[in-house]
């Protein structure tokens, strides 16, 4: 029998965890070998670790996953990371693959969607759950979120910070970007966004769902 794979399980409820823990594990080719519950302790489990796949959920209470993943991809190149989230929104999947998630799997999906997903991945083959596939596909058609495509992933990790209420200096905090960075980035922001004023800024987040707090 080939050895098992090994996942690190990234989300910010112990309860979801263990669920998903038991859901891979039942599968018998899947072993958990580390869990985190934010950015911080994902980094540390992963470098601790160095496990096949990475489950990362988009929503973490210091940085988003999409973020997370960057810094694991920025120490480990080679990093194998499954994104699972609950936003079925096109421009999340395409931000998460264009940040170098080789899967996105949304929380709507079957349980033996996760299964084959982290088998896929740790292969080395990208995956996609069938609803964010058909997802993808017809915002492809429709132009949906062309908006939000003109911001880099940068761009896009600080108009979601400043679009949930936090300050620059705070967005600077958690990002480990100097005030000034962060304060030329929301000029640049508005400009791409033709966000004029605070309002017309919170308006067009609320249109693209950045200010869910699921994120």
């Amino acid at each position: 029998m080939s050895e098992a794979i090994s996942v690190l399980l990234v989300d910010d409820h112990a309860v979801v965890r263990e669920g998903y823990r038991r859901l891979l594990e039942r599968s018998g080719n899947v072993r958990v070998v580390a869990e985190a519950g934010n950015a911080a302790a994902a980094y540390q489990a992963f470098c601790q670790w160095l496990p096949d796949v990475v489950v990362m959920d988009i929503s973490l209470p210091d940085l988003s996953g999409i973020e997370a993943m960057r810094r694991l991809l920025q120490r480990e190149p080679t990093a194998r990371v499954l994104t699972f989230s609950i936003h079925e929104e096109p421009i999340f999947a395409n931000r998460a693959l264009s940040a170098g998630a080789m899967g996105y799997v949304t929380k709507a999906s079957a349980p033996d969607v996760l299964v084959e997903a982290v088998l896929q991945v740790a292969q080395g083959t990208r995956y996609l759950s069938p609803d964010i596939a058909q997802t993808l596909a017809l915002s492809g058609v429709s132009g949906q979120g062309d908006l939000l495509r003109k911001l880099s992933n940068r761009e896009f990790e600080i108009a979601r910070l400043l679009a949930q209420g936090h300050s620059v200096r705070a967005v600077a905090d958690k990002l480990c970007l100097n005030y000034k960075t962060v304060a030329n980035y929301q000029t640049i922001i508005r400009q791409k966004l033709d966000a004029d004023t605070p309002a017309k800024f919170v308006r067009i987040a609320t249109q693209h769902g950045l200010l869910n707090d699921a994120l």
